[in-house]
């Protein structure tokens, strides 16, 4: 934590953090005066809303599914294929999706059967899609491993509340509205106070490996900010103070979800 120091000096490596001038909040002031910054904060909040819209309840509607099937084997076959992707390196990840959405890759191709329209590049390449793609690719990556703990949840349902309601005539929908997304809620609630805990930090891995300057305007984030003021143009106070600036936004959201959270329910972090 001594290191956030960085974000209100003028760093130099050979002073250390000790020894360089503190300069106040002049960095946070040339973060916020920099031509990039709004871009850069809105395409953030695009990407992080897009991520949790869809890519939250995924898991959710797997696990439900999953929790229908009643053939063991074929149960351990459809999770195995969906966590696979999880545990693949980000780079190879990337890299196939790059191959998907290249110009003869089968998402390009299913999108130019589907629109009718012939498409000679890359979709990587048009910067209105990447949202989309990012997204998109994160759903297919962490959507099985991500269910995991609603499968738990729902392994922890007290099985009488489902013989009681199918004895007043409940049938699998009226279940399914009344006793499994209930008992699945506290679950659904902790885990989308822990996503919002990370709302404004996408990842900028995935983003430094699909970015292209053509998609740049719509790509580029307040985490890849961090990295390419950092470790590439190694202006480490300024990249500390961008850092600094995500962690704290990200931690009002995480007290303001586990405020509302425990205002209108029950179930809250603490």
């Amino acid at each position: 934590m001594g290191g956030i120091l960085i974000g209100f000096e003028n760093y130099s490596v050979r002073r250390g953090i000790l020894g360089s001038e503190w300069v106040g909040f002049d960095n946070f002031i040339r973060f916020f005066n920099d031509p990039y910054f709004g871009r850069d904060f809105v395409n953030t909040i695009r990407i992080s809303l897009a991520s949790i819209v869809f890519s939250l309840p995924m898991p959710i509607i797997f696990a439900l599914l999953v929790n229908e099937l009643r053939n063991k084997y074929f149960i351990k076959t459809v999770q195995t294929v969906t966590y696979i992707p999880y545990f693949i390196s980000l780079v190879v990840i990337c890299g196939m999706i790059r191959t998907f959405v290249g110009e003869n890759g089968i998402i390009t191709s299913i999108v130019s059967a589907v629109t009718g329209q012939q498409i000679n590049e890359s979709l990587l390449n048009r910067s209105e899609l990447f949202t989309t793609i990012f997204v998109g690719s994160g759903i297919w990556q962490g959507m099985g491993w991500g269910s995991i703990i609603y499968i738990a949840a729902l392994a922890g349902i007290d099985q009488e509340l489902y013989e009681a309601s199918a004895i007043d005539g409940a049938g699998r929908i009226r279940q399914l509205i009344h006793v499994t997304l209930p008992g699945l809620l506290p679950t659904i609630v902790i885990m989308l106070i822990l996503r919002l805990g990370s709302a404004i930090t996408v990842d900028y891995e995935k983003i430094m490996l699909l970015i292209n300057s053509l998609n740049a305007e719509k790509s580029e984030v307040l985490s890849y900010y961090v990295y390419k003021k950092g470790m590439i143009d190694t202006d480490y106070s300024l990249s500390t103070a961008a850092g600094l600036f995500n962690s704290v936004i990200n931690l009002f959201l995480v007290i303001g979800a586990n405020y509302v959270s425990k205002r209108l329910s029950e179930n809250s972090l603490w």
